[in-house]
């Protein structure tokens, strides 16, 4: 008999970034190294437990904006470009090392790989990791949750809650018109919750959503089984809660799996090492050097750092697979001898960490996932959405505010270096949803192009992730950038509808821009 369930969930999620104004542009390459890295390597592995009739399960995020990008012509033509480019790098690397046994295999490795996944994208799925991902949720392996329209940091959009209202709607519907079927759960963006959203979430008619451990344990009344079984809300969804121990073993700066030395070192790259003429006989001339994918060492634990082997690399992953089963048994046999209940373990992760951040992670879980299907049997897979359905009575707790960033709250998203722009977004969501509600009847096609566009500027404008880059210091001219130029983009439109003087050339423009979401509702903002 099983002693509870594990419900794996990767939240799959990039901020839409796309210039056709460029030809070439350093930011897109986000994309191209997670369809490379992550996306690809994981749909290889899950087609093959489906071809292998594995019982397994597992949830994913896929969100509006990162769909929007993967099913986007021009960044799936880029896309090849980028992994065509790798292959031919991949190429003269080969000769390159031909002198260095060691560093020759690795190049061999990528040239195989980058190969098999130019190949699985053009030929076998035709480019669309979408529709993969969709065939994978019709095999019953796993279940494919939404997000918000553009991972907007919903506590941070209170003051202005038809801004929360449209971030949610509009997310289900485009995931809705990507998979053909509506989201039973929801990604809170970064697990931000205060309480208004349970009500946001029942109109949106979602099931379920995650927040942070203490999000549960702060709520009221007090969780009675803690963190391991879901709670419905009062508004109606039901709450999972993020569970930590078995997270901080793969992700933990300090205790993680990808730390290890037999792993591949994610920061030296020929990119930044080789002779920039070298590397521009494949690689566009963007003005600085760039990552490449093409890293030749292991971690080790000192600067000389050692070659790569991709079979020490394989053992490793295998080892720390079968280490995080003896951890879950032994975490599912302690919860099972407290609580008078088989627990549930919702244990959440970036899905970029398993391939891009952690080149290795994609076998880990595919060790993981095999093991934890076939060599034990103290704990079951599951997704939160499954365990619903076999579990339809629970405790009501209503959660308290909370979020997954530093210290549990906002000061991620709110802090000295990016809480300039909340203004501006309030005034801009002020705004739509006052255009909204004066032009609601209107039969005027342009004006009905407008409004689409005004909300499409300021749901971009809302990613957390220009937030969180501004705070982190990662891109932070791009993020800084990126948020100026849809208000100001917003702003101009808006002046334009205000004004009664249509001027096609600028609504153009911006819809050749920023084109996400075609069919976008802006009546979700009355």
């Amino acid at each position: 008999m099983h002693q509870g369930s594990l419900a794996l969930l990767l939240h799959a999620h990039l901020p839409w970034v796309r210039h056709p104004e460029h030809e070439e542009f350093l930011e897109e390459d986000w994309l191209f190294e997670a369809i490379l890295e992550c996306y690809i390597p994981l749909l290889k592995n899950l087609r093959r437990l489906v071809f292998d009739k594995a019982p397994v399960k597992l949830t994913f995020t896929l969100t509006p904006p990162l769909c929007a990008m993967l099913r986007d012509p021009l960044l799936q033509a880029r896309s090849e470009r980028y992994m065509a480019r790798g292959v031919d790098l991949a190429a003269m690397e080969v000769e390159r090392t031909a002198h260095d046994a060691a560093m020759r295999d690795v190049a061999r490795h990528y040239h195989a790989r980058l190969s098999e996944a130019l190949d699985f994208y053009t030929r076998e799925i035709n480019r669309d990791i979408v529709g993969a991902f969709a065939q994978l949720q019709a095999d019953g392996i796993i279940e494919i949750i939404t997000c918000a329209a553009t991972h907007g940091f919903l506590p941070l959009m209170e003051i202005v809650p038809e801004a929360m209202r449209a971030q949610i709607l509009i997310g289900c519907d485009y995931h809705r018109e990507c998979f053909g079927r509506p989201p039973e759960g929801i990604w809170l963006p970064e697990c931000g919750y205060v309480p208004r959203v349970d009500s946001l979430l029942q109109e949106a008619n979602l099931r379920w959503f995650v927040v942070d451990a203490h999000g549960l344990m702060y709520g009221e009344p007090r969780p009675r089984f803690a963190i391991y079984a879901p709670y419905f809300t009062p508004a109606g969804p039901a709450v999972f809660g993020r569970d930590r121990e078995s997270s901080k073993q793969v992700w933990s700066a300090r205790e993680g799996y990808p730390g290890d030395p037999a792993y591949r070192d994610f920061y030296r790259d020929i990119g930044m090492e080789l002779p920039e003429d070298y590397l521009r006989t494949m690689l566009p001339d963007m003005g600085c050097r760039r990552n490449t994918g093409f890293k030749y060492h292991r971690i080790t634990g000192s600067p000389d750092k050692q070659i790569y082997n991709r079979a020490w690399a394989m053992a490793a992953a295998d080892h720390h697979a079968g280490d995080f089963l003896n951890a879950r048994i032994r975490q599912f046999e302690h919860l099972k001898s407290m609580l008078p209940i088989d627990p549930v373990i919702l244990s959440p992760f970036d899905a970029e960490l398993f391939g891009h951040w952690w080149y290795e992670g994609p076998e880990f879980l595919d060790f993981f996932l095999r093991k934890a299907a076939y060599d034990q049997n103290a704990f079951r897979l599951t997704t939160p959405g499954a365990y619903l359905k076999e579990n339809p009575t629970q405790q009501m707790v209503s959660p308290s505010p909370s979020s997954w960033g530093n210290k549990g709250y906002w000061e991620v998203w709110l802090d000295r270096c990016n809480a300039w722009i909340y203004p501006h977004l309030h005034a801009a969501a002020r705004r739509m949803t006052s255009a909204a509600r004066v032009h609601q009847n209107t039969r005027s096609v342009f004006t009905k192009r407008l409004l689409q566009q005004l909300a499409r500027e300021l749901l971009l404008a809302q990613s957390s992730d220009w937030a969180f880059l501004m705070k982190t210091g990662t891109a932070v001219d791009y993020a800084t950038r990126r948020t100026k130029d849809h208000i100001l983009r917003f702003n101009k439109l808006h002046e334009m509808l205000e004004s009664g003087e249509p001027n096609e050339a600028i609504l153009s423009a911006c819809e050749a821009r920023d084109n996400i979401f075609p069919n976008l509702d802006w009546k979700h903002y009355l």
